[in-house]
Order: C-alpha cells, then sequence, then structure tokens
C-alpha cells in the first residue's frame, strides 16, 4: 500500500522489479526506475495509481524484455521513446486509458511476442505494414480502431491468438488468416466485418475457439472448420451465414458451445451433434434460422442449455438431459402430448415451446400456446410454482389440475374445448366436469326414448330433403364442390390440399381468411411446400361476379415473371376460395426489417441484400404496368406483401383478389384502386 518509495532506483544492478498487483497508490516514481538500468523485467500492472500520462522515461531501460503496465490508471498517448525497447518480448498496456493511435513501431517489433492492448481508447488504423513476425499472441480488443484488418497478419506464421473485437473494423477477414499454421484462438466480434470466412479456415491449424458474431459476414461456414478435431467454440450468430453447416462439424467432438443463432442457415441438422457418447457440448443456440430434422430420443447428458425456437424441427420431444437449464423450442413442428419424463428434472430455469410442447419443474414462466398439444395436462404440474402460464389454443382434454383452477389462471387455457373444472367457483366459462358427466348420461338414457320419434321424423325427413335436393340441384350446383383451376402443371389434387387446411398447418390470418403451410407432391418422389390462401364469401356471389372472378385470377395464373409469386392453381367453391401459391421460406420483407413475428431479434439484411430486394420488388412491378397484358394494379404493395425466397430474392405477392369477394355492389374487379395507402405507379390514377 502506499506510494512506491523513490529509493526503489538505489539499486543499479537489479534485473526484476515486480511489484503488481497490489494497492499502491499515488504516483509512481518513473524516472528512479529508469535509472535501473539492468532491469529486465518490470511489472507495474493493476495498482490504483493516480491516473497520470504514460512516462517517458521508461524508454531508456533499454535491456527490458518484459514490461507489464496494465490496469494502472495510465492516460495520453504510448510515447515514442518507448521505441528504444527493441529486446521487449511482452508488451502489456490493457486496461488503461491510452489514447491515440497504436505507433508504427509496435507492428514492426522484430522481438514481439505478446501483444496486449485491449481495453483503452486507441483510435485510427492498424498500420499496413506488419513485419512482427514472431508475435504468438496478439490483442487490441475494446478499443476504437477503424479501417480493414491488414493482409500481413497472414505473414504472422507464429501467430495463435488473434482478438480483434469490439472495434469498428470494417471490411473482409484477409484469406491469408486462414493459412496461418498455428491459430486456435480467433476472435473478432462486435466489428463491423462484411464478406465471407477465410475458406480454408480451420484446415490448416488446430482451431479451437472461432467467435465471430455481432458483424456483417456472409456466406458458408468453411468446408474445413473442424477438419483437426480440436474446435470447441462456434459463435457466430447476429451476421447473415446461410446454407448447410459443414460436415466437418460431424467429427467435432471437442464442440462445447455452438452459437449460430439469428442468421439464414438452412439443412438438417447434423445427428452427430446431438451424440451422447462422445459428446461433450452443453450450450446449443441455433433459434431463428431455417435448420430442419428430429431429435434423438435422448439428448447428450451434459446438455445445460438448448435454444432452437423458430426452426422446422419435427417429431416428439427428447428426454431432457439432467443438467439442462433452458430449453426454448417455439414455433417448430414437435408434436405429441405433454411429456411427462420432463418433470423429474430440477435445474430449468427457462423453458419456451410455444409453437411447440413440453415443461418441466423448476420454472415459473412456461408458455406452451397456438400448438397442436393433446392429451391431458400431467397432475404433476401442480408441483410447478408457475408466475406466468399459457396453454392457450391448443387440443388438450380432461380437468384443469387443481392448483390452477382459480382467477389466476383465468386466461391460461382459453380455446381447448375439451377442458372442464371441478365448480363453477374455480375459472369462469369453463363446464364442470362432473356435469359433463352426468350430461352424457342423461342423454344416454334419453337416447332411447328420443329414437322412436326421431326415426319417425327421419322418414319425413327424407322423403322431402330428397325431393328438395332434387329441385335444388337443378338450380345450383353442389355448395360442398370444389372446383381446380390449375395455371401451372400440378401432381397433386384439390383433395390434398383440402387434406392439409388443418390447424398444424395454419401459419397466419388476414382480413379475408386465413393462410396454411401444406406438403404436396412435387411429382420426383418427393415433397414440396405451398402456400394456400383460404378465402371465406361473405354470401353466395351472383354468377357474374363469380365470373370475374374467375376471369381476373385466370389473369394473374398466366403471368410468368421471375418477381412475382407464382399462382400456381385456386380451388373455389361457393362457400371458399383457395389460392395456392408457390412457399417463400423467408417469408416477408416485413418481418426482417421490423423484426416481427419472430422471438428475439433477426439478423439485419445488409445493404446488397436491401438493394437486391428493390430491384426486384421494381422489376415485378415494372412488368405488371408496362409489360403485362392486359396491365395490372396491385393496389397494396408493402413490405408485408414482398416475399422472400431461401435467397432473399423478392416477389411480389398479394394482389387483394379478397375484395371481390366481399359483397355485391363492391367493385367488381381487382383492378379497381383500393387497399393499403402505399405505392401506385405514377398515372394510374
Amino acid at each position: 500500500m502506499g506510494e512506491i518509495p523513490p529509493s526503489i532506483g538505489w539499486f543499479p544492478k537489479l534485473k526484476s522489479l515486480l511489484l503488481d498487483t497490489n494497492q499502491f497508490d499515488g504516483s509512481y516514481p518513473a524516472k528512479d526506475i529508469s535509472n535501473l538500468a539492468n532491469l529486465e523485467v518490470l511489472t507495474l500492472a493493476e495498482n490504483p495509481f493516480l491516473p497520470a500520462p504514460f512516462q517517458v522515461e521508461l524508454g531508456k531501460l533499454t535491456r527490458l524484455t518484459y514490461l507489464w503496465l496494465s490496469g494502472m490508471n495510465m492516460t495520453g498517448e504510448i510515447p515514442e521513446s518507448l521505441s528504444s525497447l527493441t529486446e521487449l518480448s511482452l508488451l502489456s498496456v490493457s486496461n488503461n486509458m491510452l489514447q491515440g493511435t497504436i505507433p508504427t513501431w509496435v507492428w514492426q517489433h522484430k522481438k514481439l511476442q505478446y501483444l496486449y492492448m485491449f481495453a483503452n481508447s486507441f483510435t485510427g488504423e492498424i498500420s499496413s505494414s506488419v513485419t512482427a513476425v514472431n508475435l504468438v499472441e496478439l490483442d487490441v480488443s475494446s478499443n476504437n480502431l477503424t479501417g480493414t484488418i491488414p493482409d500481413d497478419f497472414g505473414r504472422l506464421i507464429n501467430l495463435t491468438m488473434l482478438f480483434l473485437y469490439t472495434n469498428q473494423l470494417h471490411g473482409s477477414i484477409p484469406p491469408s488468416i486462414g493459412l496461418l499454421p498455428n491459430l486456435s484462438d480467433i476472435r473478432l466480434f462486435e466489428d463491423m466485418l462484411s464478406g465471407s470466412l477465410p475458406p480454408e479456415l480451420g484446415k490448416h491449424s488446430p482451431l479451437g475457439n472461432l467467435e465471430v458474431c455481432n458483424n456483417n459476414l456472409s456466406g458458408e461456414l468453411p468446408a474445413d472448420l473442424c477438419s483437426n478435431r480440436k474446435l470447441y467454440d462456434i459463435v457466430v450468430f447476429n451476421n447473415n451465414f446461410y446454407g448447410k453447416l459443414p460436415q466437418s462439424l460431424d467429427g467435432c467432438y471437442r464442440l462445447n458451445n455452438l452459437m449460430l443463432y439469428n442468421n439464414h442457415f438452412t439443412g438438417e441438422f447434423p445427428k452427430s451433434i446431438w451424440s451422447v457418447v462422445t459428446n461433450e457440448l452443453t450450450t446449443v443456440m441455433i433459434q431463428n434460422n431455417n435448420f430442419s430434422g428430429t431429435f434423438p430420443t435422448q439428448l447428450p447428458w451434459n446438455f445445460t442449455r438448448l435454444e432452437m425456437s423458430n426452426n422446422r424441427f419435427s417429431g416428439p420431444i427428447p428426454t431432457l438431459a439432467g443438467k439442462i437449464e433452458v430449453f426454448r423450442a417455439a414455433n417448430n413442428s414437435l408434436c405429441g402430448e405433454i411429456p411427462w419424463n420432463l418433470m423429474g428434472i430440477s435445474q430449468v430455469t427457462e423453458l419456451d415451446l410455444s409453437g411447440t410442447f413440453g415443461f418441466t419443474s423448476g420454472l415459473t414462466i412456461l408458455d406452451l400456446s397456438s400448438n397442436a398439444l393433446s392429451g391431458e395436462i400431467p397432475k404433476a404440474i401442480n408441483k410447478l410454482k408457475l408466475n406466468f402460464l399459457n396453454l392457450s389454443m391448443n387440443q388438450l382434454t380432461g380437468e384443469i389440475p387443481t392448483s390452477l383452477q382459480n382467477e389466476a389462471y383465468e386466461r391460461s387455457f382459453l380455446f381447448n374445448p375439451g377442458l372442464c373444472v371441478s365448480s363453477n367457483n374455480s375459472i369462469p366459462n369453463f363446464p364442470i366436469c362432473s356435469a359433463r358427466a352426468n350430461n352424457n348420461n342423461d342423454i344416454s338414457r334419453r337416447l332411447i326414448a328420443l329414437f322412436l320419434v326421431l326415426a319417425s321424423i327421419m322418414l319425413v325427413g327424407s322423403a322431402v330433403g330428397g325431393f328438395l335436393l332434387l329441385k335444388r340441384q337443378k338450380n345450383t350446383q353442389d355448395p360442398l364442390s370444389w372446383k381446380l383451376t390449375q395455371f401451372h402443371a400440378l401432381h397433386f389434387t384439390e383433395y390434398d390440399v383440402l387434406s392439409g387446411l388443418c390447424e398444424q398447418n395454419w401459419i397466419g390470418s388476414g382480413r379475408s381468411g386465413k393462410v396454411y403451410r401444406i406438403s404436396v407432391v412435387d411429382g420426383e418422389g418427393g415433397s414440396r411446400m405451398v402456400a394456400v390462401k383460404k378465402i371465406w364469401n361473405a354470401q353466395n356471389l351472383d354468377s357474374k361476379l363469380e365470373k370475374d372472378f374467375l376471369a381476373e385470377v385466370q389473369i394473374l395464373g398466366e403471368i410468368r415473371h421471375i418477381n412475382i409469386v407464382k399462382l400456381l392453381c385456386c380451388i373455389s367453391s361457393s362457400e371458399a376460395k383457395l389460392l395456392v401459391y408457390e412457399y417463400m421460406e423467408n417469408g416477408s420483407l416485413d418481418r426482417w426489417l421490423h423484426q416481427r413475428d419472430r422471438v428475439g431479434s433477426l439478423a439485419p439484411l445488409d445493404w446488397p441484400t436491401r438493394l437486391q430486394i428493390a430491384i426486384d420488388s421494381a422489376r415485378g412491378l415494372c412488368y405488371m404496368h408496362h409489360d403485362s397484358s392486359p396491365a395490372i394494379v396491385h393496389c397494396d404493395v408493402k413490405s408485408a406483401n414482398i416475399l422472400l425466397d431461401p435467397e432473399f430474392r423478392a416477389k411480389i405477392a398479394d394482389f387483394g383478389l379478397a375484395r371481390i369477394l366481399l359483397k355485391t355492389g363492391d367493385p367488381e374487379s381487382i383492378s379497381g384502386i383500393g387497399g393499403t395507402f402505399g405505392y401506385m405507379a405514377p398515372g394510374k390514377k
């Protein structure tokens, strides 16, 4: 404690002065220390000295090989006098308040092996001439550095650690960095980097840690990323990566953390990731992508965190690992009953399966709403101390557990017609279970009494009904019959589409009806997804209005343009119209611009992608206004009606066909101008 006495400079033969990690305050006697001409090692780090500029006198210690000055409240710039310390192998000035640029001599120091300058306020660019070829560890993170990563970093063949994170670096990562033979830890997160990762990253070195999250990087992950089987952390979230995961991950048995969320990855998630025998994986965060696949029957024993919401996983939920703490799988295609075996897991603190199903015992918040959950609510849920519960909009049956039959959970079970309660005083608007059973018995006793009456009514009704049916068939078609009008070669029938109109396939609603995502045959032995918009008629259309509607659908169905969503067919009846479109995997532009309808944040669209979307949309509008015959006015162009394919190419959708279905007397053509305030071509007034 206290100050370092000036007498410290009275020992001219001293070679090592280790004063780090104490409670020295006041100022340090740099002038006196500079008299120690034979000093080779100096450590003053981690002491609460008074803020003071970097002392130029330290440049006199020309025999120094080890200079550790971190965390000692130094201010100002690095003095040029330090360039005379040509024997330095380690220079650490991290965790100070230093400013200015990093001197050029630092990047050209021939003997420097360890350079730590992180957590300061350095500005400017990194020198383009980097000849400090003996560097082993380089950390200049958490500053305000600008410019690009120098190509010369690819010449640092001894480099094992490269930390440039939390700066303002832009541009691409030099491909030559992927050729460094000893690189094991690279951290470039929270910059403004773009382009792809070095294509040979991981192929030539024992790469163990990759952290490049929160940039604008794109492309696919390098094919040989884990070819040396050393990789333990992959942290690339909040970028624009796409494509399938590299096959080299199949044998990546040391992987511990996998954080890929908020990107555009596709394809089946590697089954080897779930390996129970050799896997060291504890954390998987892959939400907000387009992964597909199924789970194994049991997750690895050491899993602590699994977040996979907003993907396309299917099948039943697995048995969870005993150590798991967080499990989120909202908005996938998981199915089945709420599993009972989840109740024995005591470590879970968060569980979100809205869009799927499941729960466990350490929870305070549970949201499983808007799914296809069936069966009874497990009685073991009584053991939970829930602050929030939402099981609404499912297909659950049976009695609501007694601990949940109170006003606190009044809205927790809505739209589950099969649920009941024990008494009227518990939750309003739910039937009493015993009353339901008694009602069933009463109905059974009355059936015999009613049978004779019903039989006689049926005889009379059959005769009258047959007469009326014959008469009606002369005047109108069967109201339940469906007519398919196709505009492209199809390998599915109207029955394939109709059978898919279930809540499990429902993906959205609008003012005029619902939208479903349905799997149909594609003609090549496989299947494809189509989007089906179901538009209900407000009333039966007269024959003229019906013909006008079909005529306009015919026009739209004949459009052939790469930037307009294909209308594959129309399936119509007197009750509803089904418009079957090609399915656009990345949804609407609106969702990506405003981060709607997904939990958590989406990776932002980079500017080249935004420009391409604008060009695609303009081309689609140009075709409609100038090249289509007859010309078509969309009437409702907005970001919600610009859909994106897997490669983020834009197509115009939703021509407002529902307007003609509202009522007789409304505009008889969708070419009539109306809709959302938005774009309309000049002259179309």
